[in-house]
């Protein structure tokens, strides 16, 4: 069956005002609009057209229409106006030990200061929608983090010097937790600032963030780990995948995001939520690298599939126009979410049918194939290959 499902957005700070209005084709509503969540997680469950929440009709209903107790994945509209924080998720095994710690602690749920709400992993993956998506994401190489902070010159000296040891890791990971710690408030100070004036040609998206974001974040520490991190420039319709451990921050755009059914975070920064330093160290990669770009692969004309082998969830895009479809076959539960439109989504084997307009969504129960048409892009979460 198809499951029409509805949201609305969260209003959190870093949200966009006009992003997820523009997409959707409505005016404003001049609050921060920063995710629309289709799913059955219990921190924001979708909405199913009797008004019952999708986790509810799952427990109710799902069995009955081919579906699960419960999804394995999220998939949110994501829109940003300025960075979520400095953050990484948990691995299972950090994640139940820490959700177990906290329930054995007497920790509400749904207190500000609960890290883990539940005892699931987050890998996550991120498709542009808007033309360009800009994030933080994983540990730059030294090589080129050394060459920035030599441009900087003697405010970012006792940066330098702790980023050399036999360990490129250990090293980031002691730069880190210095930073974060509260007792490098002249050395962010002083970096902040002579970033602030000092002119780059190869780091210039990275110093321009310092310009930008300095003084909505006054002395955060945040603003200097992150010259220790990739700077990534996403044109749409490319994607990161987002590990346990690796440090990132999504700073600006629109895009459509999937992710283990989670919502455990681990913060150090820019953020005015809870920030758990210890917590961030404990589950935190350093080993330095490349941007997590990921690749999508063209399984059909105007289909691409974002796999980044993980049980829990694939992402399918697919693109078309009038006169032609796309037949996607799926893997399990799937949930459908237009990005312009209208198209339809169809079920060959029954003829069911719905139309969807841009930010609309359908959950696919027991469907073996959807077939889509119309004229507009739909992307396509189900579980991982």
């Amino acid at each position: 069956m198809l499951l029409p499902l509805s949201n609305a957005p969260r209003d959190y700070a870093w949200g966009s005002t006009t992003l997820i209005a523009g997409l959707e084709g409505r005016e404003p509503s001049g609050a921060h609009e920063a995710e629309v969540w289709f799913g059955d997680h219990p921190g924001s469950p979708a909405k199913t057209p009797d008004g019952r929440t999708l986790d509810r009709w799952l427990r109710e209903e799902g069995a009955a229409s081919g579906a699960p107790d419960r999804l394995p994945y999220l998939l949110k509209l994501l829109a940003a106006a300025s960075p979520l924080s400095i953050q990484a998720h948990p691995s299972k095994e950090q994640a139940r030990a820490g959700f177990e710690r906290e329930e054995a602690a007497g920790v509400p749920v749904d207190a500000p200061h609960r890290v883990f709400r539940d005892d699931n992993h987050k890998p996550e993956l991120i498709v542009a929608v808007s033309d360009t998506f800009t994030a933080l994401a994983g540990v730059r190489d030294l090589a080129a983090t050394r060459r920035l902070l030599a441009e900087l010159g003697e405010a970012s000296r006792a940066i330098a010097q702790r980023l050399e040891g036999d360990s490129d890791a250990a090293a980031v990971r002691d730069t880190i937790a210095w930073l974060l710690s509260g007792g490098a408030s002249a050395q962010v100070e002083a970096v902040v600032a002579a970033a602030s004036v000092t002119p780059s040609e190869e780091f210039a998206a990275e110093l321009g963030f310092i310009r930008r974001f300095g003084a909505e974040f006054p002395g955060d520490p945040g603003l200097v780990v992150a010259l220790l991190m990739n700077f990534v420039t996403l044109r749409r319709g490319q994607a990161l995948f987002v590990d346990a451990g690796v440090l990132h921050a999504y700073v600006e755009g629109l895009g459509v995001e999937i992710m283990a059914a989670s919502d455990n975070v681990l913060r150090g920064g820019l953020t005015p939520k809870h920030i758990d330093v210890p917590g961030l160290l404990e589950v935190l990669d350093p080993t330095p690298g490349p941007p997590p770009v990921l690749a999508p692969r063209a399984v059909a004309p105007g289909v691409d599939l974002y796999a980044p082998g993980v049980p829990d969830f694939a992402l399918v895009r697919a693109r078309v126009a009038d006169g032609a479809d796309a037949s996607l076959a799926l893997r399990g539960p799937a949930i459908a979410l237009a990005v312009a439109g209208p198209v339809m989504v169809a079920d060959p084997a029954t003829g069911e049918h719905v139309v969807l307009d841009a930010g609309r969504a359908v959950l696919a129960a027991g469907v073996d194939r959807l077939v889509v048409s119309g004229s507009g892009e739909v992307f396509v979460a189900e579980p991982g290959e």
